[in-house]
Order: C-alpha cells, then structure tokens, then sequence
C-alpha cells in the first residue's frame, strides 16, 4: 500500500482528508499510479509538494487500528479527488 507525505516532513505524520462529520481519514492507495494520479491533482489545487510512500499492508492497518485512525483502502476501482479544503496529517 501506499500513503501520502509532506514532501521533506515524511516523519511527522500522513495525509489524510476529512469527512463530513469532521473525522480525519488515512487514504492507503493499493496502487502507486493511483497515489501517483491523485497527487498530481493535488498539484492542481496548490497543495504542499507530496511524497508517495511504499508500507507495509498488515503494519500500516495494524498501526491505524492500535492508535484508532480512520482510514479507507482506495483500491484501483475507486474514484477519489483531493478535497479544496479539509485536508491534514495524522
């Protein structure tokens, strides 16, 4: 799987996007073109320049669930487009 980075700040946490009910969700991309496509349309919207970074599945869910983060699987069927706002690092 595959997270998204403040390029140069990797260490300090993900990105995550925001729901409606104002909950953070940790994007995991299954795959680097869809990381890839989708930080391109970051790019689009002014965003900080991203990292794309390679985890682990089974440590990076382990991980969410033992700190109780939110997250969503964006498989290749999935359609997702960065948010204008609402967006930060978890």
């Amino acid at each position: 799987m595959f997270i998204l980075t403040i390029e140069g700040k990797e260490k300090e946490g993900a990105y995550s996007v925001e729901d409606d009910d104002g909950v953070q969700i940790l994007y995991l991309f299954e795959e680097e073109d869809d990381a890839e496509r989708y930080v391109m349309m970051m790019e689009d919207e002014d965003y900080p320049d991203m990292t794309i970074m390679e985890v682990e599945d089974d440590l990076i869910i382990k991980t969410c669930e033992y700190h109780g983060y939110n997250y969503t699987v964006i498989t290749s069927d999935d359609i997702v487009i960065p948010p204008k706002t609402n967006h930060d690092i978890i």
